[in-house]
C-alpha cells in the first residue's frame, strides 16, 4: 500500500543523499537514484540495476514513484498541421490538477509550466488567482511537465523536441521558489537524456523582491521575466495587489542589482488593458520605469476572460503606446497571442473540471 509509503520523488538532491546515509549507503547511491528517477523515468525500484538488491528491497519497503499525467489535452487548430498551440491538463503525484501549455513557433518548442496548483496573489486580469491557492509543486511535478509535453512533441515527429521552458503557467514561482530552483538543476543536467540549458529556461514573477535578490545572487543562468503592467504605484497596486508589499520603487531597484549583476536583461511583460494602463501617460511611466538597467519591453494583448471586465487595445492606440516607448530608445517587442481559442493564452489558465466533457476535451 503506498499510502504508508513515502513518495520518493518528493525529496530534493540533497535529501536523496540523506535517504542514502541513513540507508547505510555512500553518497553517489544518491546521484545514481536521481538519474534512474528522472533521466531514465523509471517506475518502479527493481528496474534500478545499477544500485544493489538489498538497498533496491530497502527502498522499495520505504518509498514509492509515482508519475504526473495527462488526463486530458485539447489542441488549438492551425493552417499548419501540428503547429498548434496544446493544453494539457496535468495529474499530479496526489491527484491535484494543473495545466501546461505547449507552444510551438518556427524552430522552437516551447512549454509554459504551472509551479503551483491555483495562485494566492489574486491579479485582478488573471483567471488562475481567481481559484484560490492549494498548494506548491514539489520539483519533480514541474519536472515531469516537460518531460510529458516533450512526449507528445516527439510522438509527432521523432526529430522535434522541447527547446525553452517558461514558468508562466499557473501560479507565482517565485513563492515555490526552492523547487523552481531544484527543477531548474534537473532539467538543465547536461547528462540526462533530456536537456535543457538554463538560458533556455524562462522564471516569470509579478515582483516578489526578495526572491528576484536571492535570483540575482543565485548564480541561476535563467532568465527573468517581470509582470509589469503598470509603472505607477497606485495603478499597479491595483491590478496587482501584492504590489503594495513590492513596490515599484522597490521593484526597479531590484531590477538594477539584477542587471548589473548578472549582465542579463530583464524581460518587462506588459499586457495592454483598454482604458486601464493604455494611455500615454502609462507608456511615459513604462519609459521612466525602464531607463539605466538592461531590458526588453514585451507587449501583450489582453485575451477576454468570461467574468471579467478587461478588454483589448486596438491597434491604433497600441501603436501610440508603441511610438512613446520607442522614441525613448527602448526595445519593444509585441507578443504574438497563443492559445486563445484554448483558453491557453496569458492570464487565462485555470481549472474548470466541470467543463471537461466525456470526450476529453477541455472546453
Amino acid at each position: 500500500m503506498t499510502d504508508r509509503k513515502i513518495n520518493i520523488k518528493s525529496y530534493t538532491r540533497n535529501e536523496l543523499r540523506q535517504v542514502v546515509a541513513e540507508l547505510g549507503e555512500p553518497k553517489y547511491r544518491a546521484e545514481q537514484l536521481h538519474r534512474w528517477l528522472f533521466s531514465n523515468r523509471v517506475d518502479n525500484f527493481e528496474s534500478m540495476t545499477s544500485l544493489g538488491s538489498k538497498l533496491r528491497n530497502k527502498l522499495s519497503r520505504r518509498y514509492f514513484i509515482p508519475s504526473c499525467s495527462i488526463e486530458r489535452q485539447q489542441h488549438e487548430s492551425s493552417i499548419k498541421e501540428g503547429a498548434g498551440t496544446s493544453k494539457f491538463l496535468i495529474k499530479l503525484h496526489d491527484g491535484e490538477t494543473v495545466e501546461t501549455v505547449h507552444i510551438p513557433a518556427d524552430e522552437r518548442n516551447t512549454v509554459c509550466v504551472s509551479s503551483q496548483v491555483g495562485c494566492p496573489l489574486s491579479c485582478t486580469f488573471c483567471a488562475t488567482g481567481y481559484m484560490g491557492f492549494t498548494r506548491n509543486l514539489n520539483a519533480s511535478e514541474i519536472v515531469e511537465q516537460v518531460y510529458l509535453a516533450n512526449d507528445h512533441i516527439t510522438a509527432q515527429s521523432s526529430a522535434n523536441h522541447v527547446t525553452n521552458m517558461v514558468f508562466m503557467g499557473m501560479g507565482e514561482p517565485l513563492l515555490n521558489l526552492s523547487s523552481v530552483m531544484e527543477a531548474v538543476e534537473t532539467l538543465a543536467n547536461q547528462d540526462y537524456e533530456l536537456t535543457l540549458p538554463q538560458r533556455r529556461i524562462t522564471v516569470s514573477t509579478v515582483g516578489l523582491v526578495p526572491q528576484i535578490d536571492s535570483i540575482t545572487q543565485s548564480g541561476l543562468k535563467t532568465k527573468l521575466a517581470v509582470s509589469l503592467h503598470a509603472a505607477d504605484q497606485e495603478k499597479r497596486s491595483t491590478l496587482i495587489p501584492i504590489a503594495k508589499e513590492h513596490t515599484v520603487v522597490n521593484l526597479r531597484n531590484a531590477l538594477i542589482r539584477y542587471a548589473e549583476l548578472t549582465e542579463e536583461p530583464v524581460t518587462l511583460v506588459y499586457m495592454l488593458l483598454e482604458g486601464i494602463n493604455d494611455s500615454v501617460q502609462d507608456a511615459k511611466n513604462l519609459a521612466t520605469f525602464s531607463r539605466n538597467f538592461l531590458c526588453k519591453i514585451n507587449l501583450i494583448d489582453y485575451n477576454s476572460i468570461v467574468n471579467m471586465k478587461f478588454k483589448s487595445v486596438n491597434e491604433k492606440k497600441r501603436d501610440s503606446f508603441i511610438r512613446v516607448l520607442v522614441d525613448t530608445g527602448l526595445h519593444v517587442t509585441v507578443r504574438k497571442s497563443h492559445g486563445a481559442s484554448i483558453n491557453a493564452a496569458c492570464g487565462q489558465l485555470a481549472l474548470r473540471k466541470k467543463q471537461i466533457t466525456a470526450s476529453g476535451r477541455i472546453n
